[in-house]
């Protein structure tokens, strides 16, 4: 197994060259979507569902299939709803005792959690559904202040307990929801048949990958995840390559056809390892993750980084600039409308393509904003 066959294994495994049937399948897949950037998210999961729009991925989101909390390294992810309570148990204890330091600076104890979460068990059990800015009131009104960092933590960490989580849009802001009033169906499962469960999926949607690249996309400790690997048992397959181990699911994937691709922000082909070497030159990753852990855009051309991308909106529609690492060539340019069109279908939004660095066209050579045709 070379590199070139780990990054081939990935983009199926996680259902970019190999994508499933539904939005709920996707996330599932998965287990998580990296979801603090809402829109970069929805693209995420659309791309790796076959013929999906963005309806389809917010239908998902209101009818509660799948659901946005703070998961796996305190950040926001999407889940499956059936999938949400077991990892909560896993992930949130350590989650909430690395905040405690944070909350005695903002003033924030277990009796002002408990009288948030009384507070809002009772409105959104009423209500149904409520804004941040709604649930802001609520609390000011019971007395709970909320200026600063405050909200942003009370409702983290009531998440992080299961009180509440994510629920549908309300205009353009999200709401929140009673999580025990959303959710219909969840595993109900040991925390060893948990630790096991996880790595089962991790490895089956991200793998071939390692047990350190786990331990980073979890946020467990690696005592943990030598224990849910041992859970998994014979559900994983394990190969060693140059003194690595490599674990990949059960029914390992093979190499699917969707070459080039324009991966979101924070989307998890990147953002799901530790070690990225396979996928992504050393000396692009300044390129592509900024010294802030902002992971940009990314042209994966064969499983590889190849280049950032940005989205401008205007009236007419979306501007795809793509800046590539190098010369593309007319066969790139081919497979990189592909991926465009795809992304165009997906909006509902016509879509031009222009380049920040060199295209090659036929015979001709576009460089800069010049490089741009309708789609």
């Amino acid at each position: 197994m070379a590199s070139a066959d780990i990054a081939a294994l990935r983009l199926c495994a996680q259902g970019i060259s190999c994508p499933s049937s539904t939005v709920h399948e996707a996330v599932s897949r998965l287990l998580v979507v990296q979801a603090q950037d809402r829109p970069s998210s929805l693209w995420a999961i659309g791309l790796r569902s076959s013929a999906s729009k963005i309806a389809d991925v917010e239908r998902a989101v209101a009818s509660g299939s799948i659901v946005r909390t703070w998961l796996m390294r305190g950040t926001l992810h999407f889940t499956a709803a059936e999938d949400l309570r077991w990892l909560l148990h896993l992930v949130a204890p350590r989650l909430i005792a690395r905040s405690k330091r944070r909350d005695e600076q903002l003033r924030l104890d277990d009796l002002v959690y408990e009288r948030s979460s009384d507070i809002l068990i009772s409105e959104l059990d009423s209500q149904g559904q409520m804004t941040r800015s709604d649930i802001m009131v609520a609390l000011e009104r019971k007395g709970i202040t909320t200026t600063g960092q405050r909200a942003y933590h009370i409702l983290r960490h009531l998440a992080l307990q299961g009180v509440i989580s994510f629920g549908p849009m309300i205009g353009r802001e999200p709401s929140f929801v009673l999580l025990d009033n959303w959710i219909q169906s969840s595993k109900n499962i040991t925390r060893e048949q948990a630790l096991g469960e996880l790595a089962v999926r991790y490895f089956s949607g991200h793998g071939p990958a390692t047990a350190q690249d786990l331990v980073w996309w979890s946020g467990l400790t690696m005592a943990e995840v030598r224990k849910s690997i041992e859970a998994a048992g014979s559900r994983l397959n394990e190969e060693t390559m140059d003194g690595i181990t490599y674990f990949s699911g059960p029914s390992r994937s093979g190499t699917g056809e969707n070459t080039h691709v324009l991966l979101p922000a924070f989307d998890e082909y990147i953002i799901g390892y530790k070690e990225r070497g396979a996928l992504l030159d050393r000396e692009h990753t300044k390129d592509v993750l900024s010294s802030n852990g902002i992971f940009y855009p990314a042209l994966v051309i064969e499983g590889l980084v190849q280049g950032t991308w940005r989205g401008r909106r205007s009236k007419a529609g979306i501007t795809v600039e793509v800046k590539p690492f190098y010369r593309l060539n007319s066969s790139d340019i081919d497979s990189l409308e592909h991926a465009v069109k795809r992304y165009s279908t997906f909006l509902d939004v016509p879509i031009s393509l222009s380049s920040m660095g060199q295209m090659a066209m036929g015979n001709r050579l576009f460089q800069g904003s010049s490089a741009s045709h309708r789609l």
